[in-house]
């Protein structure tokens, strides 16, 4: 009974209070276990570089405008049932330990190893910090031994400078970058417009690389200030001599934004995921896609079915856990960091529960709860089904899957996965941030009618496209008639019938290709990127005349107009609504400005109005003209 009584005179007599400055048992507890943890990881770490668990993961690096791959950057991961799996957690524990050098250095070895195992074609991108690069066994030639001894062609490396902590001596840096470029290296930079002083290194190392930093590159091609900075990175790369890459391309959009800036070469994992054993070729699909002389819509958004915002842009790299490990570890994770919401589960790289900080909390909270639940494995408290959801699955669709589930999910947030594995955490308040943006955004450029993209966005297209050095076709769309048939079928006719024009003439169009967008009123106006533009147009006017049959009353069909009043008071018969289309084909550089444009195609249009019912007038700049009607 001892223990027993013990045990709870523990429980009901109050501990000591603390003096003026002396930590508590709780603080002393917390500290003692961060301690403890500490020690685990460190543990970890020198397991790690005893017995160098590290495995190499090379990205393909590809030129824009051909395909080819020039080289692979060379990643590290950490053992997969490890806490130091990421890169980010082992080069953390190695900073905190003062081991980066020597962990970096292990790396270094590790990727070039396997890099030249595998017989990789190219070159290899080498991530090298700046601390790293000016050490002195660096200098003097450890990593130009170490290619020696594996076949490896100094010139085939290039030192991509990764810039995790500011850089001072810049004279120092200066002076080791030339001496390896003695040796027959070239350097890199990478990141630029994400470090402490990415520009300044540009300047003064000169590298024969920079890497524009992912941030600019995903959603460039619907973000104009994106645009134009990568576009300015690009000229003052042209001027310097260095090749510009391109990081983090996610989608097929992105991918021919970067092409048609001039964009020497990209990587990302719309062109290949890292992997152990990468494939020596890009697959068909990107290799199609870069020789195709189009440029994506950069006004996607606007659009009513557009749904180019995807899961991936709520992206937050989060910290995770396994299922052994202990509750204890989760909620001493919890308290050292109170922006901790959710902890998912992983396993093997699957999601397999969340836990959530005030539910777990809670439960420590009550009495005996420390005790009787610290030691156990964190499944205990893990939600076993949590909201899932692939990372390009569309906002819109994600907002309608969080409004049909349990409201839990909403606060706890939902796992992203990529083919159902692990990639980070996404939170209910940044989905509702986006989505609310994307409702004003629509309600700014939109037309209200029909959805479509109003006039703003039509400017910024035909801007882009000038700026593409593409050639594409305008085509201004007009209703003839129009007038009197509001007259006489009411407003509300009139819209029903502006809105069945609009979903005609998106129908026809390639929704990766031609861009549609409404003026205002009747008028519409499209820029064709699509081969086969003209016939498109035929079947626009085709599906035109059959649709718009049924608002007529029989009469009017059948006499082949309507009668209102002029504003004489006479009464006259108007024909039918019919759909005029004035097209003009756009080469590179015959035109200056989006004014321009729009002032050929209103001219062409006008020629199309001459022709009675639905038409389409076909500017020909060379050689001459003709119309087209039924």
């Amino acid at each position: 009974m001892a223990p027993f009584a013990s045990h709870d005179f523990d429980h009901h007599v109050p501990p000591l209070p603390a003096g003026p400055g002396e930590p508590g048992p709780v603080q002393l507890a917390a500290e003692q276990q961060e301690s403890q943890q500490n020690s685990q990881l460190l543990s970890h770490l020198h397991e790690i570089i005893a017995q160098r668990s590290l495995t190499a993961l090379f990205q393909p690096i590809i030129r824009m405008r051909s395909g080819e791959i020039v080289g692979y950057e060379g990643l590290i991961r950490g053992p997969s049932n490890s806490p130091l799996h990421s890169p980010l957690n082992l080069f953390k524990v190695a900073r905190a330990n003062k081991l980066s050098v020597q962990v970096e250095h292990l790396c270094r070895h590790i990727v070039m190893a396997q890099f030249a195992q595998s017989g990789l074609p190219g070159n290899l991108f080498l991530n090298v910090s700046p601390g790293a690069l000016v050490q002195p066994e660096a200098i003097q030639g450890e990593t130009l031994r170490h290619l020696e001894k594996l076949g490896i062609n100094p010139q085939r490396i290039i030192i991509e400078l990764t810039e995790n902590e500011p850089t001072y001596d810049y004279e120092l840096l200066r002076n080791a970058a030339m001496h390896y470029r003695d040796m027959g290296f070239q350097i890199a930079i990478d990141d630029l417009g994400e470090g402490f002083s990415s520009l300044r290194l540009w300047s003064e190392l000169q590298p024969e690389y920079v890497k524009v930093d992912m941030h600019f590159i995903q959603g460039i091609n619907n973000d104009p200030m994106k645009l134009q900075f990568v576009r300015s990175i690009q000229e003052i790369a042209e001027k310097s001599g260095s090749i510009v890459i391109a990081e983090g391309i996610e989608t097929q959009a992105e991918l021919l934004t970067i092409r048609d800036l001039g964009i020497a070469c990209g990587q990302g994992y719309h062109i290949a995921r890292p992997h152990a054993n990468p494939k020596t070729v890009v697959g068909d699909d990107i290799s199609k896609i870069l020789r195709r002389d189009k440029v994506p819509l950069v006004t996607q958004k606007y659009g009513p079915t557009k749904k180019s915002a995807t899961v991936f842009k709520l992206l937050r790299e989060s910290q995770y856990v396994a299922p052994d490990v202990s509750n204890d570890e989760v909620y001493h994770l919890f308290v050292n960091d109170p922006q901790l919401q959710a902890l998912p589960v992983v396993s093997n790289g699957i999601p397999v529960g969340l836990i959530n900080r005030y539910s777990m909390v809670e439960r420590f909270a009550r009495l005996y709860g420390r005790e009787l639940y610290g030691k156990k494995s964190c499944t205990f408290f893990m939600d076993p089904n949590p909201l899932l959801t692939e990372q390009d699955t569309s906002l819109q669709d994600l907002s309608h899957i969080l409004v049909q589930a349990e409201s839990h999910h909403l606060s706890n947030g939902f796992i992203i996965v990529d083919q159902g594995q692990y990639v980070g955490m996404g939170t209910g308040h940044d989905l509702l941030r986006e989505i609310t943006q994307m409702q004003i955004e629509a309600a700014r450029y939109a037309n209200p009618l029909t959805q479509l993209p109003g006039n703003v966005p039509i400017n910024e297209h035909i801007e882009f496209l000038l700026q593409s050095g593409v050639e594409f076709c305008i085509c201004y769309c007009d209703l003839d008639n129009f007038k009197p048939f509001n007259d006489v079928y009411g407003y509300r006719k009139g819209d029903d019938m502006i809105q069945l024009t609009g979903r005609t003439l998106s129908q026809f169009c390639d929704t990766q290709l031609d861009f549609i967008g409404h003026i205002g009123g009747d008028d519409f106006l499209i820029m064709f990127q699509s081969e086969d533009w003209e016939h498109r147009c035929k079947a626009m006017l085709e599906a035109f005349a059959v649709a718009s049959q049924t608002f007529y009353y029989v009469e009017d069909k059948e006499r082949g107009g309507y009668y209102s009043e002029d504003r004489q008071g006479d009464r006259v018969l108007h024909p039918l609504v019919s759909l005029s289309l004035g097209a003009v084909k756009i080469e590179p550089s015959q035109y200056s400005s989006p004014h321009q444009i729009a002032s050929a195609a209103t001219k062409a249009k006008k020629q199309a109005k001459k022709t009675p019912g639905n038409s389409l007038f076909i500017e020909r700049r060379v050689p001459a003209t003709f119309s087209w009607a039924m």
